[in-house]
């Protein structure tokens, strides 16, 4: 990619992080429409292997089939979990940084990933 367009799809990620970042008071995070469909996508895909899951049991499946069902909900759920984050570091906390607030920031994203990882 030339140099002029790296700086205008840098400007217009820019700009549309500062759209996409969450507001001080509601904390909301505005994805665009094709990172709110794959999550969501996602998710259907999880709520159907609980589902699957819930069923195994209801139907007295053997224990290590429902333990493999369960450890492979939890590795998507954590895929999503990483998807939200590498969103949230690119975007939000890329925003407060180049704002000079990044020390909030920082600590934000620490505290979540102390979360994220246990």
């Amino acid at each position: 990619m030339a140099e002029q367009e790296w700086r205008e799809e840098d400007e217009a990620q820019t700009a549309a992080e500062a759209e996409a970042c969450h507001h001080q008071h509601g904390r909301v995070r505005h994805r665009t429409p094709e990172e709110r469909e794959a999550v969501l996508k996602r998710l259907r895909r999880i709520e159907g292997q609980v589902r699957g899951i819930h069923r195994m049991v209801e139907e007295e499946a053997y224990c290590v089939d429902v333990l493999i069902q369960i450890a492979a909900a939890r590795a998507a759920l954590d895929q999503v979990g990483l998807i939200l984050l590498e969103q949230h570091t690119r975007g939000c906390v890329a925003r407060a940084v180049r704002e000079g607030r990044e020390e909030g920031a920082w600590e934000e994203l620490m505290e979540v990933l102390r979360r994220f990882i246990r």
